[in-house]
């Protein structure tokens, strides 16, 4: 009996975290999502956006075909590029000007179909909580 529920509680874990990531896809990431969280936990002291600033800023991230990505903010084009999947990030290849390129990881923590929670990685990475519109 004993082993039935260990192996329950365990078939049960394997679900939990295989279905937070489990569906990225850039099918299931196409469309615009509008960020409804932001928080900086790397900060000193940890920092975050207010709601009202974000409902004033409107930012959001935007998924199209052709795997291309953008990221606005108060209206204007933060960032731009192109994309792809690697395991449970989205490895961005940002745009620059003169022809230069960056790339970096978004880690994705959580995927449904309303709902993606993100982050960047480095000493200023920002954990964004964003809603499909």
């Amino acid at each position: 009996m004993a082993k039935n529920i260990i192996l329950s509680i365990n078939i049960m874990l394997l679900f939990l975290i295989t279905g937070c990531t489990g569906d990225l896809k850039p099918e299931n990431l196409r469309g615009k999502w509008k960020y409804v969280k932001v928080f900086n936990p790397k900060a000193n002291p940890p920092d975050s956006v207010s709601t009202m600033q974000l409902e004033e800023l409107k930012p959001y991230i935007e998924f199209t075909g052709n795997n291309k990505l953008q990221i606005v903010w108060n209206g204007k084009v933060l960032s731009k590029g192109t994309y792809h999947i690697e395991a449970h990030n989205i490895r961005f290849k940002e745009e620059l000007s003169e022809g230069q390129t960056r790339e970096f990881p978004f880690y994705v923590s959580k995927l449904t179909e309303k709902e993606i929670v993100f982050e960047t990685m480095g000493s200023d990475g920002s954990r964004v909580t964003a809603v499909r519109e």
